[in-house]
């Protein structure tokens, strides 16, 4: 008769190395740092003639008089293998809001492989396909946390560059590994390629969600589609895939081709040509803005149809739209999945991500740069 500790791993944490900017310069440069485990611990008596336990370490005979939780038990590990690169990432990086607590892994279009479970995990198995987006945690309790609405949480935990609940900095996708609740990861379909994914777990979950919560997903209806970026480009896929007409609206004259024989689109509206605003004046159900820039709203208001609606930027209702919760991010992944629908990425190795940011920050990407994080980290 005897007893022994079995556990994952002295401690609870493990390395992990990644890319961070130090400083508001943005510059990435590799970075050691930790992640909890997601295993835990259990002390097991073993007896002659005792029962077969497997375990996530195999076949262990005993009992499990009591169990030593680590932490983890609702946890994932996530083999990290790609990761998209928003605008968001840059505005943090360079520290645009104020808020940057250096070092800064950036990174929240996460896609991967789930290495290890914790003992509670119910959504996942090792191997499974996984994503992460723009959120880690939340508290769980509010009014937005009970209806699904985490994203709206005012405590909710951003995947890069947030506080967990323990006090320590949550380090992004720009890095070999994750460890997250179960709850704030995605199960991804098989058939959908872990590299154009990445982006439609922010890009795609932020553009799709107002389609559907602002009754914008209804066949035959008249989407107007404002910047065709990394949101814009995908605004074009899923209201196509979803049975509606879908006019872009640029400042640009050199995306109509792009828009419409490449991506689908009805229809092209150049914003400052005063003839064509002026002939779509009331045409429009609803208004998806993708721009970030400075720009004039009442021209887009123009567009819509009575009680149409414009979205994120009055007798006409101006709704707003941050990302989308959990249950929206696994709806929009497996719409997605079903229409074949995914992000247009240009995959970058770990080294060229300076440079990304460098053409990000001018608009130099079609449609969305994806770190190949698995096989450039070094």
């Amino acid at each position: 008769m005897s007893t022994s500790i079995s556990t994952s791993s002295p401690g609870t944490e493990r390395k992990a190395f990644g890319w961070a900017a130090r400083d508001a310069d943005g510059g990435l440069s590799p970075f050691s740092f930790h992640v909890r485990h997601a295993f835990f611990r259990y002390l097991l008596f073993y007896f002659l003639g005792g029962c077969d336990r497997r375990t996530q370490f195999g076949m262990e005979r005993g009992i499990v008089l009591w169990c030593l939780w680590a932490n983890g038990e609702e946890d994932i590990t996530l083999k990290i293998l790609y990761c998209g690169i928003c605008h968001t990432d840059l505005h943090i990086i360079t520290n645009d809001w104020g808020n940057a607590s250096y070092p800064v892994v950036p990174g929240h279009e996460i896609t991967g492989i789930v290495t290890a479970v914790g003992q509670n995990v119910q959504k996942f198995k090792i191997g499974d396909k996984a994503g992460v987006g723009y959120m880690v945690g939340s508290c769980n309790d509010c009014g937005n946390c009970k209806e699904g609405y985490e994203n709206y949480c005012p405590n909710v935990i951003p995947t890069s560059n947030g506080i967990q609940q323990n006090g320590k900095t949550t380090y992004g996708g720009f890095a070999d590994i994750l460890v997250v609740n179960e709850a704030f990861a995605v199960n991804l379909p098989e058939n959908m390629p872990l590299d154009k994914t990445g982006p439609l777990l922010c890009a795609g979950v932020t553009v799709y969600t107002p389609m559907r919560r602002f009754g914008l997903n209804e066949p035959g209806k008249h989407l107007g589609v404002v910047g065709l970026g990394g949101l814009g480009h995908l605004a074009v896929k899923f209201g196509k895939a979803l049975g509606l007409k879908v006019t872009v609206i640029s400042t640009s004259s050199s995306k109509k081709k792009e828009a419409i024989e490449r991506l689908g689109a009805d229809s092209f509206l150049v914003s400052s040509d005063n003839d064509q605003m002026k002939a779509a004046m009331g045409t429009l159900d609803g208004i998806i803005d993708t721009v970030s820039a400075h720009h004039a709203i009442t021209p887009l208001i123009l567009l819509l149809k009575t009680y149409g609606k414009l979205v994120l930027v009055g007798g006409k209702i101006v709704a707003g739209s941050l990302i989308g919760g959990i249950r929206d991010t696994q709806e929009m992944v497996n719409f997605a999945a079903e229409h074949n629908i995914a992000a247009d990425v240009e995959v970058v190795p770990m080294d060229y991500v300076n440079t990304a940011f460098e053409r990000l920050a001018k608009g130099d990407v079609r449609y969305r740069f994806v770190v190949d994080v698995a096989n450039s980290l070094t």
